[in-house]
């Protein structure tokens, strides 16, 4: 046994360890600071964007009715994790090929997708909310207003979760199965139901349908040129010119308005 090689060994891997130790310290504390400069400012940048309006019309917001955190604070954390990650994914990197270095890569890969994610979902929640309002403003006095206008709603919602799984890499897995389950089910029972022993009930439901949806066309009718005229009146009196004097009357008093003839 050389005892003197085996402690130059190990003196020469302490020599070795310990600048990477400092190096993996001070790529942490730089890190941190950094991811809490980018917290704060994306936080006041979603702030002045009118980020949190967007969720509040897309009602996403009732998510958020128990957290501490608004929606552009929630943002801000987000970014602030994502950051960290990223830092122990460089600090890790400092002491070679590692496992943890190697799950830390995988994380940080995703999280764009992540955060495109959850831009969708909101996009789509305020699609959907300005779609159900505006539907429930033209048809809301109609029997089918509100039904059609919270099927419009869900339809949005759908094709927004479904983008939003794709993005992350779930929809593969997950929602295109149960989307074609669900679609081959609503075929076969239209082509056999519809097609088969349910014909003359289903005609006499579409007759009913029909015949309700012709007579409130009218009505229909009445309420969207109702609100467009409402939404016109609404945009003119924001522009009503102001009077101006028009002359003096009797007695020099002044005479204001348009003259009369």
């Amino acid at each position: 046994m050389n005892i003197g090689q085996g402690i130059s060994d190990a003196w020469r891997q302490i020599a070795t360890f310990v600048p990477k130790f400092f190096a993996f310290l001070v790529i942490l504390v730089i890190g941190w600071i950094i991811a809490k400069v980018l917290m704060k400012v994306v936080d006041k940048i979603l702030e002045r964007v009118g980020f949190d309006r967007l969720v509040q019309r897309s009602g996403v917001h009732t998510w958020l009715a128990r957290s501490d955190y608004d929606a552009s604070s929630l943002v801000g954390k987000i970014v602030y994790y994502a950051i960290i990650l990223i830092t122990l994914q460089i600090a890790f990197s400092v002491f070679g090929p590692n496992p943890i270095s190697a799950l830390l890569t995988g994380v940080v890969a995703w999280l764009p997708s992540a955060i495109v994610a959850i831009v969708i979902i909101v996009v789509a929640g305020a699609i959907a909310k300005a779609v159900g309002d505006i539907i429930r403003g033209a048809l809301g006095g109609l029997s089918y207003g509100r039904m059609l206008a919270v099927a419009a709603q869900v339809f949005i919602w759908a094709l927004g979760i479904i983008a939003a799984l794709n993005q992350i890499g779930v929809a593969t897995a997950v929602t295109t199965p149960v989307l074609i389950t669900v679609l081959a089910t609503i075929g076969a029972i239209a082509a056999i139901g519809i097609g088969g022993g349910l014909v003359r009930p289903m005609q006499q439901r579409w007759e009913r349908w029909i015949g309700r949806v012709e007579a409130e066309a009218p009505q229909a009718r009445a309420q969207a040129e109702a609100y467009q005229r409402g939404r016109g009146d609404a945009a003119s009196m924001t522009e009503q010119p102001t009077t101006r004097p028009t002359g003096t009357g009797p007695g020099g008093a002044t005479r204001s308005g348009y003259e009369q003839p």
